[in-house]
């Protein structure tokens, strides 16, 4: 009798689990969509802008502190950031930008403080004191 109860609570909890399976799967999901904003970052020409934060900083042709000279920007100086890298030197990772202003060339990010627009970086450049468009 016993052996006879156990059975039929194993078939009506194996009959439970496979009727809650089936309805598990019968579920509709809601799809939910999804739209990028209007102005995707891949879809852009440029990352943002940018601020010159130290008094007077040369830019590089390439990658690298020693390299060729592309030129140089003063504090206040609004430029548009085309790329960003990382760079791993002396065991050290750096981040260094891509600007484009009066001049194009690298910079390491640590001179730069960077904006999404144009206006928000001229605004910090004025409030700085300092500043042009470059």
């Amino acid at each position: 009798m016993k052996i006879r109860i156990k059975y039929i609570i194993r078939q009506v909890c194996f009959a439970g689990l496979v009727s809650l399976s089936l309805t598990a799967c019968n579920l509709k999901k809601k799809e939910i969509v999804i739209s990028p904003p209007g102005t995707f970052p891949l879809s852009q020409s440029y990352i943002g802008y940018g601020v010159i934060n130290v008094s007077f900083t040369r830019l590089s042709v390439d990658i690298e502190e020693s390299g060729s000279s592309a030129g140089y920007l003063r504090q206040g100086s609004v430029v548009r950031i085309i790329e960003r890298r990382l760079v791993k030197n002396e065991g050290k990772t750096e981040t260094w930008v891509l600007v484009e202003g009066a001049a194009k060339g690298w910079l390491k990010e640590s001179l730069i403080d960077i904006y999404g627009n144009e206006s928000q970086a001229v605004t910090a450049a004025k409030t700085k004191g300092v500043g042009s468009r470059e």
